[in-house]
């Protein structure tokens, strides 16, 4: 019955960063090594519209970001047309449902802080033009464009270039990403934005006192311009304590933000850092940014892709909805992409 159910859907993961991983082989294994590693994996958890980052190691920063920015995008154009029977690269919403129509995956391009970027806003329309369709402006810590949540104790809202950057994305059509944005950030675009804005992969503060998370007022206010937040799997953003680095813990935080926002208002943005990190060309690096969190530590059963209908499982025993499951598995991300990129 579950599978039954998962199959169904239009399972959407707005946050894997896999590029990662295919990037750091050489170009001509971009695309044979996407198909061998990870197209099997997405097909076998029913993903059917993915959500890919671009993410810069701080390796390549500053010097390299812009270089490196455009070689995991090139990488992704790459995937696609390497493997065009099973996936396809969109740009707008008639390029997503036609490739659902055709059993394709959707893959839709997403930059993460932009650092290749920083305050040149006149580059974005550059990453449009390459394909880029939703983005953030910050990650754990400082940007010229914004702060992330590990500088909350600054309460700085966005730059002026951050402000730039934000109407230029509304302007373009690039769906803004307030996952990793400090708090101050988060009320700063909320009382700005002029169209929908998602949460690629952030969890509720509320379960989990994170300052990765989302606080309930936050959660609203993503709900308020039509947009979606999209539930983090990391364990370490579900619990303190690895206890609770459970399954159940993940529904937890997908109906607590489903009670908040609405049911129409929450998807899935599981980022399987540890099947990245693992996947990775070694040596890996040296420092993975994490701090004391441990990179490698995950909710049993979704250590991947494979285990998504895992929370399709979960959702029905606890009795939500066969419609509203779907909604939660991708339907309303599937929603808000069709009406943002147009």
């Amino acid at each position: 019955m579950s599978l039954d159910l998962h199959r169904r859907a239009v399972v959407a993961d707005t946050h894997n960063d896999l590029l990662m991983a295919v990037a750091a082989r050489p170009p001509e294994r971009w695309a044979p090594f996407f198909a061998e590693q990870w197209l099997p994996q997405l097909r076998e958890g029913g993903v059917r519209l993915q959500v890919l980052p671009v993410f810069i190691d701080d390796a390549f920063r500053p010097e390299g970001s812009l270089r490196q920015t455009l070689r995991m995008i090139e990488c992704a154009h790459v995937i696609a047309e390497g493997n065009a029977d099973a996936v396809a690269l969109c740009l707008d919403a008639a390029q997503i449902d036609a490739a659902l129509a055709e059993d394709r995956i959707a893959l839709v391009l997403a930059m993460e802080s932009m650092p290749g970027i920083d305050a040149s806003v006149e580059l974005i329309p550059t990453m449009h033009r390459l394909g880029v369709r939703v983005a953030s402006i910050a990650h754990w810590g400082r940007t010229p464009l914004a702060d992330g949540s590990g500088e909350d104790a600054t309460g700085s809202g966005l730059t002026s270039h951050g402000v730039e950057a934000l109407k230029e994305m509304e302007r373009l059509g690039i769906l803004f990403d307030v996952s990793h944005l400090g708090a101050s950030g988060v009320a700063h675009v909320l009382e700005l934005a002029t169209r929908p804005v998602i949460a690629t992969h952030s969890s509720a503060r509320a379960l989990r006192d994170h300052h990765r998370n989302l606080t309930d007022e936050q959660i609203r206010g993503v709900a308020a311009t039509g947009g979606v937040v999209c539930v983090n799997f990391f364990p370490h953003f579900l619990a303190a304590d690895p206890s609770g680095y459970t399954l159940d813990t993940l529904v937890d935080h997908i109906e607590h933000i489903a009670s908040v926002a609405g049911v129409d208002h929450v998807g899935l943005g599981p980022d399987f850092v540890r099947e990245v990190l693992q996947d990775l060309t070694p040596p890996c690096c040296e420092d993975l940014g994490f701090g004391e969190l441990d990179p490698y530590a995950t909710v049993q059963g979704l250590e991947g892709p494979r285990g998504l209908p895992l929370v399709t499982e979960a959702l029905l025993g606890r009795g939500v909805p066969d419609k509203d499951v779907l909604k939660i598995l991708g339907g309303n991300v599937h929603r808000l992409l069709g009406e943002a990129l147009r």
